[in-house]
Order: C-alpha cells, then sequence, then structure tokens
C-alpha cells in the first residue's frame, strides 16, 4: 500500500506536454485513458449489430449487485472478460458483451432503515457510482443494451414471463414448510441458508408453514441432470455440484402398517439391501400421524414447536443434535413382522420423500447417532471384508459396501445384489415398487419484502388467487414506504391503500399478492434480454435472442455453481417450451475466477488495519504506536472488517487501468484465487513502461516501413523473427485456455529479446530487413498486449505507430510457418540433474551430436575434470543430462 500512495504522490507526474496524448514523449496513463475512454464512447466502438460480419461470439461476465463501489474482484473478473472478449474481436468475431445490474434485494431495504433513504434511490445513485468506477476500467462493454432489474420495462417483461409460466403450469401455490429468516423477515430457498444461517443477514433460520408461490424445477430434473453431460466447456467442479443437488437415487417405495391402526406409514429408501436393519422408524415433526398424536399429547405438541425453531435445508438438520419424541405407535415390519417404534424427530423433513424414514442405526449415520442417544437397538445386516462389526463396539455407522448377513434369504449376497434383490421380493408381494427420487425440490421464489419484483397475482375472496390482466403489467411498487421500514415484516402488506384493489374478475374488493419474487427470478434470464433490450412489445426478439444465443462464454465465481446457474438452466429451458428461446442451454463455456486475496494485520491494541506502521524485533513484526506484536493474517480473503481491501480507484487514479488490468491477469491463472502484491503492481507498471520505451525507440529509428513478411537474411534478425512468431503462437494457444498470465510472460520475454538487439546497436537509423524486422516486432507486440491493456495500446497503436485505423478494429497476428522452424536451439545441460551450461546447437543436429558438443562446452569440461561419465540422458532440443560416478 505504501508503494502504491507513493506512486500517486511521485510517480504517475509526466511533463508539462503529457496532458496532450498526442505529443507525449513519456507515459502518462491518466492522459491516454481518458482519451481513448471518451474517444470510444463517443464513436460507440463496441456497440454489437446483428448485422456485422464475423462470427458472433457472446462475452458475459456476472452482472453485480450495485453495493455503490467496485472491489478488487470486480476488477479481476471484468479484466477476464474482457481479455476475452478484446481478443475475439481481433480474430474477426462479431462480439456482443453487454452490462447490467442486478438491482432489487435486502442491502437496499438495509440502506432505508439505517440511512433514512428510498431502496431505489440508494440503488440508482450506486448504479451510477458504479457506472463511473467500470468505465473508468475501459472495459469493451455495449453499454446500449446497459440494464437494471429494477427498471419498470425490466419488471413488466419479467412480469409477463411469469404469467406465461403460470399458464403452461410450471409455477404454482402450496401451503410448504419454508426457512424463515427471522431478520430479514424473509423466506430462503435451501441454497441460500449457509451453515444454518441466512445468506445475508447470518440469522439463525426457522421453519415457517406459509403460503408460497413454487416454479416446477423438478419437472426438468432429468433434464436438467442429462444436460450436464453436455455442458463440457463448464469446470469439473460445476458439473459435479449441480449433479449433487439434482441428486438421483435408486430406491424401493413401501409401506408399514401400523398396529391397531388401519392407516399405513409409507417410506422410501435407497437402501433396500438394509431393511432387516430396520430397528425404529422417524416421522417428520409436521407429517399428519405426528400432528395427530400431538393432538392429544402436549408433550408432543411442545416438542413439535421447539423442532420448528431449526432451518429447513439438510444442511441445517445435518449438524442437528438428533431429538426424538416416542409416539407410542408401532410399525409392523413388512418382511419379519417384527414390531417397530415411532418417533418424531427433528431431523426429517416433510418436504423430502414422505417425510418418513425407516431407520437403520448401523448404516446410517442420523439413525446410528439417534438411536445411541434413545438407547435404541442397533443391527449390523452388512458386513464389510476384514474385521467384522460389533454394534457393540461401533463407535460409527457403516455405510459402505461389503456383504448381508442376519438378512434371512439374502444373506451372503453382496449389497448392491441385495438392493435388486430386496427390490423384487416387494413387487413380487405387491407392498412396494422399485422408483427414483431426487434431491432436487421445487424453487420457491416468495420473498416477503418491498424492494423486489411484485408477484403479478389478485387474491379475492370470491374468486379465489386470479393473475393480473396483461394489460395492467407492471404492478409497481409504491414509492411512499420509507415511514413503513425499520418496522417488522413487509412493508408492501402494512402499505394502507396500494394492496387494495378490485378484482379484475367479480370487479369486488380484492388484495393485491403482497410476496415480491426472489431475486434469482431476475439473474435468470437477465442475459436473454441482453439480447433485445429496446424491444417494446414482448419480453424478448426471438430473432435477435435465437441470433446471441447460447452464451458463447461465461464469467463468474464459483460460489454460483448452484443458486444462479442451476435456476438459470432450468428457466431458460422453460422459456424454450413456451416458445421464447430456441437453445437448450445457456452458457457454452464458463470460466470461474478465483479470489483476491491480502495479507492482514491485527494488533492487540488496534485490531485490524492495513497498513500498519510496524517494526521487526527478534524474527516479529511489532506495532510502533503501541509496541504490541502484530498478528500477520496470511492470503486473507479481502474483506473491509480485516482492513485489507485495497481500493481499485487508488490504483487507477496512481497506476492506471491499464496497470491494475496487467497485474490482475499476470498475478494468477484466472481459475485460481490472486495473492495481492503492492510490488507486483508497480512491477506491472514498470512492464508497460518498458513497452512504451521500446515502440517509441523502434518508430524513431525505424521510420514509416512496412513490417517483415518474410524470413531475413542476417541469422540474428532471423533468430529474432522467429521469436516473435514463436511469441505469436504461444499467446494464442495461451489465450484459448485462459492462461493470460502465460501470455503476458510471453510477452515480456519479446520485449526484452527486441531491447536486447536494440541496446546492441548504435546505429541511429534502421533500413531494410533490420526495419522491417524491429516493426513486425513493434506491431506485434501492442497488438498481443491489447487485451489486456487497451488503452497503452490503443494510443501506441495509432500514435507511436501511425497505423490506420482503431486497434479494436485491427486483426490478431498470424504464424508464419517458416519463421516457426528454428536453425539452432539452445539445450540444457545438467550434470546428475544440477544446470551447469547453456549452448546453441543446429537444430537439426543427431543426438551423438548434440552429445558431444555438450562434453565440449568449457563450462561443463571444468565441472567434469576428474569424473567418469556413466551415461547421457537427452531430450533432443531440450535437455542433456550427464550422469557421472559420485
Amino acid at each position: 500500500m505504501g508503494i502504491i500512495l507513493k506512486h500517486i504522490q511521485n510517480g504517475a507526474q509526466s511533463d508539462p506536454e503529457a496532458g496532450n496524448p498526442r505529443i507525449m514523449k513519456k507515459y502518462n496513463p491518466q492522459s491516454v485513458e481518458a482519451y481513448w475512454q471518451r474517444l470510444w464512447e463517443e464513436e460507440q466502438s463496441f456497440r454489437a449489430d446483428e448485422a456485422a460480419a464475423g462470427e458472433k461470439f457472446y462475452l458475459l461476465v456476472m452482472f453485480p449487485y450495485p453495493s455503490g463501489r467496485i472491489h478488487m474482484g470486480h476488477v479481476r473478473n471484468y479484466a477476464i472478460g474482457d481479455a476475452i472478449a478484446r481478443q475475439k474481436r481481433l480474430l474477426g468475431h462479431n462480439v456482443l458483451q453487454p452490462m447490467g445490474w442486478d438491482a432489487f434485494g435486502m442491502p437496499a431495504e438495509n440502506a432505508a432503515i439505517s440511512q433514512k433513504k428510498h431502496p431505489q434511490a440508494w440503488t440508482y445513485d450506486n448504479i451510477a457510482a458504479m457506472r463511473r468506477e467500470l468505465k473508468s476500467m475501459g472495459l469493451a462493454y455495449d453499454w446500449s443494451r446497459e440494464l437494471a432489474t429494477c427498471d419498470p420495462d425490466y419488471a413488466h417483461w419479467e412480469q409477463r414471463l411469469f404469467l406465461k409460466l403460470h399458464q403452461k403450469g410450471l409455477i404454482y401455490r402450496k401451503q410448504s414448510l419454508v426457512n424463515w429468516d427471522p431478520v430479514d423477515q424473509t423466506v430462503l430457498a435451501n441454497e441460500q441458508v449457509i451453515d444454518g444461517k441466512g445468506w445475508r443477514s447470518g440469522a439463525v433460520v426457522q421453519r415457517k408453514e406459509l403460503s408460497q408461490w413454487f416454479l416446477k424445477i423438478t419437472h426438468y430434473a432429468d433434464e436438467l441432470l442429462a444436460g450436464i453431460e453436455t455442458l463440457t466447456g463448464w469446470p469439473e467442479t460445476v458439473r459435479t455440484m449441480q449433479t449433487h443437488w439434482i441428486g438421483k437415487s435408486h430406491g424401493v417405495e413401501f409401506a408399514f402398517a401400523i398396529e391397531g391402526e388401519s392407516e399405513t406409514l409409507p417410506v422410501y429408501t435407497t437402501r433396500p439391501d438394509t431393511i432387516m436393519g430396520v430397528t425404529f422408524c422417524s416421522i417428520a415433526p409436521e407429517h399428519p400421524l405426528a400432528r395427530r398424536v400431538a393432538e392429544r399429547d402436549p408433550a408432543a405438541h411442545a416438542f413439535i414447536r421447539e423442532c420448528q425453531q431449526s432451518g429447513t435445508s439438510e444442511e441445517t438438520l445435518e449438524r442437528l443434535e438428533k431429538k426424538g419424541y416416542p409416539t407410542g405407535l408401532m410399525a409392523i415390519h413388512p418382511l419379519t413382522g417384527d414390531r417397530i417404534p415411532i418417533f418424531i424427530a427433528n431431523f426429517v423433513l416433510m418436504s423430502y420423500g414422505t417425510g418418513a424414514v425407516m431407520a437403520v442405526p448401523a448404516h446410517d449415520q442420523r439413525d446410528f447417532e439417534f438411536a445411541r442417544a434413545h438407547d435404541l437397538p442397533i443391527r449390523v445386516v452388512i458386513q464389510p471384508a476384514g474385521i467384522p462389526l460389533d454394534p457393540e463396539t461401533m463407535s460409527e455407522a457403516y455405510t459402505g459396501p461389503g456383504i448381508l448377513t442376519a438378512s434371512g434369504a439374502f444373506d451372503g449376497l453382496d449389497n448392491e445384489t441385495a438392493k435388486k434383490r430386496v427390490a423384487e421380493r416387494f413387487e413380487a408381494l405387491q407392498i412396494g415398487r422399485a422408483t427414483i427420487q431426487y434431491r432436487l425440490r421445487d424453487w420457491g421464489i416468495s420473498r416477503q419484502r418491498y424492494w423486489g419484483n411484485p408477484i403479478p397475482f389478485i387474491h379475492c375472496d370470491r374468486c379465489g388467487v386470479v393473475p393480473v390482466p396483461e394489460t395492467d403489467l407492471p404492478v409497481k411498487l409504491p414509492e411512499d414506504v420509507l415511514e413503513l421500514f425499520g418496522q417488522p415484516g413487509n412493508p408492501l402488506d402494512r402499505h394502507p391503500t396500494w394492496k387494495q384493489i378490485p378484482c379484475p374478475t367479480c370487479g369486488q374488493a380484492a388484495r393485491r399478492e403482497t410476496d415480491t419474487m426472489d431475486t434469482f427470478m431476475e439473474s435468470s434470464w437477465y442475459f436473454l434480454r441482453y439480447c433485445s433490450p429496446d424491444h417494446h412489445t414482448a419480453p424478448l426478439d426471438r430473432t435477435r435472442v435465437d441470433h446471441w444465443m447460447p452464451v458463447d462464454q461465461y464469467v463468474g465465481g464459483v460460489e454460483h455453481a448452484v443458486l444462479h446457474l442451476l435456476y438459470a438452466r432450468f428457466f431458460h429451458k422453460a422459456l424454450r417450451d413456451v416458445g421464447e428461446v430456441g437453445c437448450d442451454e445457456p452458457f457454452t463455456r464458463l470460466l470461474t475466477q478465483g479470489m483476491v486475496r491480502k495479507d492482514t494485520h491485527r494488533c492487540a491494541t488496534h485490531g485490524w488495519r492495513y497498513p500498519h506502521e510496524t517494526t521487526e524485533r527478534d524474527g516479529f513484526l511489532i506495532c510502533v504506536e503501541c509496541d504490541a506484536p502484530i498478528e500477520v493474517g496470511r492470503n486473507e480473503k479481502m474483506s473491509k472488517s480485516k482492513h485489507n481491501v485495497v481500493d481499485p480507484n487508488e490504483i487507477i487514479q496512481g497506476y492506471g487501468a491499464d496497470t491494475a488490468r496487467v497485474f490482475m491477469l499476470f498475478a494468477a491463472p484466472p481459475e485460481q484465487d490472486l495473492e495481492w502484491s503492492d510490488s507486483g503492481v508497480d512491477g506491472a507498471w514498470r512492464f508497460l513502461n518498458r513497452m512504451w520505451r521500446l515502440v517509441h525507440q523502434i518508430t524513431e529509428r525505424t521510420g514509416m516501413v512496412a513490417p517483415a513478411s518474410r524470413m531475413p537474411e542476417a541469422a540474428t534478425l532471423r533468430t529474432l523473427r522467429g521469436k516473435i512468431h514463436e511469441t505469436i503462437d504461444k499467446v494464442s494457444r495461451d489465450m484459448t485456455r485462459f492462461q493470460f498470465n502465460t501470455a503476458i510472460a510471453a510477452v515480456m520475454e519479446l520485449i526484452n529479446a527486441g531491447s536486447a538487439w536494440l541496446n546492441q546497436s548504435d546505429a541511429p537509423q534502421w533500413h531494410g530487413e533490420e526495419a522491417a524486422t524491429l516493426r513486425e516486432l513493434a506491431e506485434t507486440v501492442v497488438i498481443l498486449m491489447n487485451p489486456f491493456a487497451p488503452h497503452i495500446t490503443a494510443e501506441l497503436w495509432q500514435e507511436t505507430l501511425s497505423m490506420s485505423g482503431p486497434l479494436h478494429a485491427a486483426r490478431w497476428p498470424q504464424t508464419d510457418p517458416e519463421a516457426l522452424v528454428r536453425a539452432e536451439v539452445t539445450v540444457v545441460v545438467q550434470i546428475n540433474g544440477k544446470f551447469r551450461s547453456r549452448i546453441t546447437l543446429p537444430a537439426e543436429a543427431p543426438r551423438p551430436v548434440q552429445e558431444r558438443m555438450a562434453l565440449e562446452d568449457l563450462n561443463i569440461q571444468q565441472h567434469l575434470a576428474g569424473k567418469e561419465v556413466m551415461k547421457m540422458i537427452t531430450l533432443p532440443g531440450k535437455l542433456i543430462n550427464i550422469v557421472v560416478r559420485p
């Protein structure tokens, strides 16, 4: 941080003429970047047009929530996407790269409470601030397609799509047990419950039964699962996470008879092989049987109320202390006739399966914990290879494979075979059947908050729940709500007039739906609206959507693997089925970038702070203000609470956006976490200055010559041109793999080679093949660096190299096959695996010649003096390892 501050104060000062980029001698990023950003905006340089030439390429970075300021994670994310988009443009593609705002959500309501500012005003003010910051990065966005999901136009078309999916039968309403966030006073989807707490508020989640709106994502479970196999351009980790979340399972559905009762207890199990190990049954607190017991048993009623203080996600239930209440009822084992006690259990959910579970404590960990807590029998029915299991000494359930035991007719079968045999027995006895179930549940989208898109339905006592007529869309949020914030519950529900409306069917007094849509609704189709944001007669212009979709490259965080990405895939398929889109999957390729991390400093007196004024004593950092030791946290995620956040605006103002972008892309591969380094930023700045000086030096000493188009005669120039085309080849290959760090490193090597060539020549002016080769080097460096540093390269291209036409309209350089044929190669020579020399050999020299020349090298001869060579290991053209006797 100190380097940055010093640079801002001293390092970015340029000569008096630097304010005019046209006569600038020193690199002044502020002048260069301001000029090009203004020009790109005036000329709408990156506006996408369906009619433009070239194969379409839709590049999309996940749009941000308008929190008010961009952070270094944003800078990295957008620099990655922009590098891909700019290179594709240079390759001749017709590129669409839009930007917008995921603008609904709780933070705006929190601001209304804490700042007494309307959520709409807070949101649009933040959008304006973040737009300015993003534009200062010089990103090649088509700003004409900008949208915010809170815009009335976007809300209108989303409401229209909601009604269309409802007509298709893909949206419905029902009473449901939900995850209730008591702080945000809203419902959370299971995916939004993290470690038993609300993903935004951090409050412990509770169970609550409410009438909710749902989307039938389960209707697409099989297609979503099958589609994962086609997503070969996605990271395997994301595909695995979605596969697990959908959770397709094969099992058996059957019912226990209940002693003395006419009704039965249906269950579903994926482990029919353990049927003979059942020692009790568990039912959910919301199960009809549990409620019936609670009606006559106050203690059961109290236990059920206690269970409602926890969330409904599997993750939450997994961590709960396993509690239960005996119902006094007995189930009858379908094969043995044994009496099995039935418990109400806090870890069973009514929404999963049938709300009842056959419990096999020897082979299920939750059942094992429950059985130990309630002193219930544990019966081993699967024995692993090796030491036999003893229920008296088991410390945990055995869930692996094995051979059935204590299972009657199934003894001796391996457990996979037994699954099939048990299913066949149940079907033969007509007491059960093999079936398939999914872990995935329908998507509950009702949210009890103001700042969201209203659900377009009306509640009428006579007509029921009826849709808002399309002619009355959009349903707009009331604006006079500021005084309603700060009170518990939904401001829409407490608004005195907004929800009162005549029924569109019968005309009598009715009420608007006061729930708003989950914000993941907006992010599930925004990429489609970008294709035709100016279409005002329907949500989407099918012709233009079919032109741009699917998104060719999507960029965003892996934290969205289940939430956003799964919902978006489902919503896209649903819209396909109502005729809005044509393709099956929305995103062809996915790149998930890592986080930006930075060391933290914490002293006992001042807490987290960065930077701390420190001194070193006995190997420890000491705070100079209070003499307390400094605790250093290595590579912590950037966080305001830990004071290790670096302000992107500070970097851009001090070094320029190009330096920030080059550092972000060079410091680590995009899929890995990036460790922040002040010295790394300074290194990126120095590199751009070296490039600036090199291009100017070449131009001054070559004049306006054409670049080389064939191999020169001079050997040194042939080597230099070979390096140019090796760099083109490597950078081109690295870009396809998103290895931006190694691509930039290759350009650095080329600049070093060019600088070395210049330094060994004192000629004031070059002509002929010298000038042509160096001109080719300068043009190549500039165009290869354009995806990473667009401002400085645009300046060098047009003003220094005097090229006709803007750089973003140029074409990516092609390799010359003749230049890639090397006359000589440099080979590393080792002795017993240790580097000892580097020699230059004819590229076509046979192995014996290469080995002889290695032995003749003076450095090698010195190291071999008095030693016996045992053998030589040779990788022709790369490495020779001489093995000597120790």
